[in-house]
């Protein structure tokens, strides 16, 4: 894992070959920009995208985070995204589909940045705690639409199959110590549904969601920071630790319990 800054609570895909989504990502209250090689873009445009997702790094995104989806490993753009996406100023590069650690240690080593790898099959699932340990690899992302695929989900089954899956993304990344975000929500005109999905990922323990439409972002960004009672919560326990266990509002706290209140006011800000 590389140490990287906070994780964000908004990650959002756009295609780089959409250049008024590129300028318009600039305005956006997100976390993190993605900028997608891979399944936004038509094959036709892959080469353009590809010069575009470039310029566009080195302009940058102001203070957000800025990420490059490229290709999959197994496909003809890689070694072309891979090769152009190292020499950018993108902070992050996001791989799709990786299945084992070997794939993520040499595309880490080949981009000289931090990777953040889609965890979309069966088999990257069982590899997911061995490619969260490899240097270079920042953390996890769920990739819930090809899993929902790849497991055999029935499409409109909800998220109850991918229980398993979610959770061992998240035990992954956090035994290697990075980032966990939860995967895309379709339905564009249904806050509701994304508010709900995002109070799920956020008791799995994801950090942040992904999203594929700039609607998304307030009902995501609410989700996943602290209430207002948890940051009362929090100061509260914080100004009354003295170390050791002892007791707080009729519970027993410890120095784990220390980290957790910090933890949120670190998210608060």
């Amino acid at each position: 894992m590389t140490s990287m800054a906070l994780a964000p609570r908004t990650a959002l895909f756009l295609p780089a070959s959409n250049a008024r989504a590129i300028a318009k990502a600039r305005t956006l209250a997100c976390d993190m920009v993605i900028l997608d090689l891979e399944d936004a873009v038509k094959p036709e445009d892959k080469d353009a995208a590809r010069h575009a997702a470039v310029a566009a790094m080195a302009e940058g995104f102001g203070e957000r985070i800025a990420a490059i989806r490229i290709n999959g490993a197994d496909t003809a753009e890689h070694a072309a995204d891979l090769a152009a996406i190292a020499g950018s100023a993108a902070a992050i590069l996001v791989v799709p589909k990786v299945e084992n650690a070997a794939t993520a240690a040499r595309i880490a080593a080949a981009a000289g940045k931090p990777i953040l790898a889609m965890i979309e099959t069966p088999a990257g699932v069982l590899a997911a705690p061995a490619i969260a340990a490899v240097p270079g690899v920042a953390g996890l992302i769920a990739g819930t639409n090809d899993l929902k695929a790849t497991l055999e989900i029935p499409a409109g089954a909800g998220r109850a199959g991918l229980s398993l899956a979610l959770q061992t993304v998240v035990l992954a990344a956090r035994a290697g110590g990075g980032w966990a975000l939860d995967g895309v929500f379709n339905a564009l005109a249904d806050p509701e549904g994304l508010a709900a999905e995002c109070a799920e990922g956020r008791a799995f323990g994801f950090d942040g969601k992904t999203l594929i439409h700039p609607g998304q972002i307030a009902v995501a960004a609410q989700a996943f920071a602290p209430t207002a009672d948890e940051i009362l919560e929090a100061r509260a326990l914080l100004e009354a630790a003295r170390g050791g266990a002892e007791r707080f509002r009729d519970r027993m706290i410890e120095a784990m319990h220390v980290e957790q209140a910090r933890a949120v006011l670190e998210r608060a800000g």
